[in-house]
Formats: structure tokens, sequence, C-alpha cells
């Protein structure tokens, strides 16, 4: 079970980097002269669907209480 947790655990990591990665990417393209809503749009899509990700695997390592 705990293998299950620490594959969980890097998983976070990983999601929680990517998200911090997207962050930094919006910022940069908002700050450009002519920026492409577009694809500013679409980071952001993909930023919420991390955050989702994020809150669900958080979810996965509390432990059930009515086991």
């Amino acid at each position: 079970m705990n293998t299950d947790r620490d594959s969980i655990a890097a998983h976070l990591l990983e999601l929680r980097q990517e998200h911090r990665d997207l962050d930094q990417a919006i910022a940069a393209l908002v700050s450009q002269t002519g920026n492409d809503q577009l694809q500013i749009s679409r980071l952001k899509k993909r930023k919420l669907h991390l955050k989702d990700q994020i809150i669900y695997w958080q979810s996965r390592l509390i432990p059930d209480l009515n086991a």
C-alpha cells in the first residue's frame, strides 16, 4: 500500500510542477504585446484541468475512514 501512496505522491509532484510551469507560461504570454488570446485560453483550460487532477489525487491520499 505504501508503494501506491508513493506513486500518487510522485504523480502529484509532477502535476504541481506542470501547473506552476503553465502559470509562468500564461504570465509570459499575457505580458507580451499582441498576445495570442486563444493560446492563453487553452493554457488556462489546461491549468484548470490539472488543478482538478491535483485535487482528485490529493483526495486519494486521504485514508478511507469507513474502511
